[in-house]
């Protein structure tokens, strides 16, 4: 049976980013850069004041007194040059007047309209900020593959993009499977089951800022489990949940190959999540989770996330992003495969501390419903006490609690 590593090293061969599209500037943030862009104007545009005060001309004593000559505010270039001796006021961002070559703030002055009392004689360049020595027009503004941000989107705006191209987001669908699972909105008979799964997977690609298309429930029964999986393998990624498992009525790899789908691999050696199925079709993904809401969780957050955000071009693979901390509880050790266990993250000290959140199976959703990481036990790990170190995964932005 293959280590989570090996698995994902299956997957990652096939790996790249979906090609490119062209998005808004107002709907771009989130979206990765599939283009280099390149600053469009000198930033700052020309030598302009850094500070509310006086703009003078050459050098000054302490104590000179001088004629102000004017005022230059921000947006209207000045119209006069400033002669040697002289002052003129000047607001922050305004430009400097030809002349012009040291600034004094004005609480360093008496604040005078028509004269003003230098109080601290000012070095050539005092508060000034130079043209273009921010960003040349030219320059590198923003790299392929970088993730856009809100500053990022700041950036664009300065530089007058109104779209830019990022990679398209995938297409993904859902489908849940079993004659057992009904809506969440049905009372569930005795022996039935509300499918969570299907929730839990829109929630997460809502994270990705990915709508699913949800294909509903299959039955158990080949035909109407056929034709729903033909419709979900339109998308560049279909999501199966149930299905995958030992029993007669375990169809899906069954299904699958049937449709012509190539399988990657149908076990990993991890607890819990061991039945999971990756394949692949007409160069989209096709996952078939467990059932167990916990083993649904799991698999997308170490092997589904990953893969979505890669083909969305952005960096990430197998246990990406895992941080080191340490344990407030003894654990366990793992017998023959790696632990997953939910776990709450705090920072105290400057220290990051992970405490576990064991389950009571791979069906206890609550725990893994309360964690913010995860935390991973390595196959044949002995047991450990608490303070011992351990390594963690983010499941949200930070991890931390409030």
């Amino acid at each position: 049976m293959l280590v989570p590593e090996q698995a994902w090293r299956r997957i990652d061969r096939h790996l790249s980013p979906l090609p490119p599209e062209s998005v808004s500037r107002a709907d771009a943030c989130g979206r990765v850069l599939a283009e280099a862009l390149a600053a469009t104007a000198d930033l700052p545009p020309a030598d302009v004041s850094a500070m509310d005060g006086y703009v003078c001309a050459g050098p000054v004593a302490a104590g000179s007194v001088l004629p102000v000559a004017g005022t230059v505010t921000a947006g209207r270039p000045p119209s006069f040059r400033l002669q040697p001796g002289t002052a003129a006021k000047i607001m922050t961002g305004a430009v400097v007047p030809d002349g012009g070559d040291r600034v004094v703030p004005v609480e360093e002055t008496d604040g005078g309209d028509r004269r003003v009392r230098i109080d601290v004689a000012p070095p050539a360049g005092a508060h000034i900020r130079r043209r273009a020595e921010v960003l040349a027009r030219g320059a590198p503004l923003l790299a392929a593959g970088e993730r856009l941000t809100p500053a990022g989107i700041s950036l664009l705006a300065a530089h007058g993009y109104a779209a830019v191209k990022v990679h398209r987001r995938p297409s993904v669908a859902t489908l849940a499977t079993g004659d057992e699972v009904v809506p969440p909105e049905v009372e569930p008979a005795a022996g039935q089951l509300r499918d969570s799964n299907s929730a839990f997977l829109a929630a997460a690609l809502g994270t990705l800022g990915i709508a699913p298309h949800a294909l509903g429930i299959a039955p158990d029964e080949p035909s109407a489990l056929r034709r729903l999986i033909r419709q979900g393998l339109t998308r560049d990624v279909l999501l199966l949940s149930g299905g995958v498992s030992m029993g007669e009525l375990d169809l899906v790899e069954d299904v699958l190959a049937e449709l012509g789908c190539t399988a990657i691999f149908d076990r990993v050696a991890m607890q819990p999540g061991k039945p999971l199925v990756a394949a692949r079709h007409a160069g989209g993904w096709v996952f078939g989770l467990p059932g167990n809401p916990a083993s649904v969780m799991v698999g997308f957050w170490l092997f589904v996330r990953p893969l979505l955000r890669r083909l969305m071009g952005l960096a990430d693979g197998f246990w990406h992003g895992a941080l080191a901390a340490e344990l407030t509880a003894p654990l366990r050790g793992a017998k023959g495969r790696d632990r997953f266990l939910a776990a709450k993250a705090a920072i105290r000290r400057g220290r990051l501390f992970a405490t576990p959140l064991p389950p009571r199976g791979s069906h206890d959703v609550a725990a893994y419903g309360r964690g913010s990481v995860l935390l991973r036990i390595p196959a044949d790990a002995e047991a450990r006490e608490a303070g011992a170190p351990c390594e963690i995964l983010p499941l949200v932005d930070w991890p931390g609690d409030p």
